[in-house]
């Protein structure tokens, strides 16, 4: 039978071990916690949780693994505490620069009476209203019942949105790392050879590379996708174990992954000449490309960008085909957590470039099967915004005269 009368804890603290190096100095964090109070004074606020893996990594260098956990960082004017699962036992602790709460699986819970205590008598409530849940938002209720929620996840995204220059030179090191990776997937580009083969050859090479670059970060999460054929149509799509076929068209993504930061690389290539339309399409995607690196600089606003790119492509009566917006910000996101929606490249998306954001340039086109150049094709280049233009980070090659592979 079970016994009710042991002593089991909801929560505890427990410091297993020294803290570990963190990718930015305590001096980048504590600007971080200053700009979150400061929001919290506009918003009069008295305590901030945040719970989305982007804002928790961002303001405290903690990323969770959550595996259906919930997940914390309690800000108030005076203390800063991440709230974690025993499961993690004190890594949360040593990967974060802040205090930490481990609560236990002994009764359901126990992430809200932590977080509870740690608001204490805080009545007005700042919360990612993009990142709670209706579960999660009913049961906060039924531990803060007198709180007032005030959604800040607009005001975090924009803070975010300017990277400092450590930002900045953890990004251009990832665009390198991004860089290793399309070489050893170029290299592995032969007839027979499958996907997932050729993916794994710039995945390993891309670890092998943050090892070297990045001793003292967290290994996990780098990646590489590699398509080929039909198979090319969708940016995010899956690899697979098709072999490659003269004639293929493909696409090179590299995504290397340092301490929750991401950055890309992604290519069209040919796999022997491509016919006359598929050169067309692909020349045509290229200069698109060319225009948006040209367009980069301080004073243009997202959905302009996004306009000259278009009439470009309405020209050249390819419009129809264009597959999603031209670009996006560069930081703390993933393909699985993370966005800064207000940067992206879109009509409808009015924010203007200033110095210290990072976008990329990713114009795709793609057309179906059975259609004359049918396939996918797109080009990836990161960029920072400087005071009078931008700095290109990625260096691999684009276009017909480096990507056929003959």
């Amino acid at each position: 039978m079970h016994d009710n009368t042991l002593d089991r804890p909801r929560t505890f603290t427990c410091h297993n071990g020294g803290k570990a190096p963190l990718p930015f100095a305590q001096s980048e964090y504590d600007q971080r916690i200053d700009g979150l109070r400061k929001i919290m004074v506009r918003h009069e606020l008295d305590a901030v949780l945040l719970s989305s893996m982007q804002n928790i990594a961002y303001y405290s260098g903690f990323l969770y693994c959550s595996f259906g956990r919930p997940y914390g960082l309690v800000v108030t004017h005076d203390t800063c505490t991440t709230v974690s699962a025993n499961i993690d036992g004190g890594q949360p602790w040593r990967r974060s620069h802040c205090d930490n709460v481990i609560y236990t699986d002994w009764e359901r819970d126990n992430f809200w009476r932590a977080v509870a205590a740690l608001v204490d008598k805080g009545r007005r409530l700042g919360v990612e209203g993009d990142h709670l849940t209706l579960a999660a938002r009913n049961t906060l209720d039924s531990f803060l019942a007198d709180a007032t929620l005030i959604d800040i996840a607009p005001d975090t995204m924009q803070s975010r949105m300017v990277k400092s220059p450590a930002e900045i030179a953890l990004i251009r090191e990832g665009a390198r790392v991004a860089d290793v990776g399309g070489h050893a997937i170029r290299d592995a580009i032969k007839p027979g050879a499958r996907e997932i083969d050729i993916a794994m050859a710039g995945r390993d090479a891309m670890e092998h590379e943050i090892v070297q670059r990045f001793p003292d970060s967290e290994l996990r999460d780098t990646w590489a996708w590699f398509q080929s054929g039909l198979n090319t149509d969708g940016a995010h799509n899956p690899v697979t174990t098709r072999a490659l076929e003269m004639g293929d068209i493909l696409s090179l993504n590299t995504f290397p992954m340092i301490s929750g930061y991401y950055t890309a690389l992604e290519r069209t290539l040919f796999l022997g000449e491509p016919d006359a339309d598929s050169l067309r399409i692909w020349t045509a995607n290229v200069a698109a490309h060319e225009l948006g690196l040209s367009l980069i600089k301080p004073g243009i606003s997202c959905a302009r960008i996004c306009d000259e790119i278009n009439r470009l492509f309405a020209d050249a009566n390819l419009l129809q085909y264009r597959s999603f917006g031209y670009g996006h910000s560069f930081g703390i996101l993933s393909h699985y957590y993370g966005r800064e929606a207000g940067l992206e490249l879109r009509e409808d998306i009015d924010t203007v470039l200033e110095a210290g954001m990072v976008v990329s340039i990713e114009p795709m086109l793609w057309r179906p099967e059975g259609t004359p150049g049918a396939g996918g094709y797109r080009e990836h280049d990161i960029l920072v915004v400087t005071e009078d233009g931008a700095d290109n980070l990625t260096g691999f090659p684009y276009g017909p005269e480096h990507n056929v592979i003959r």
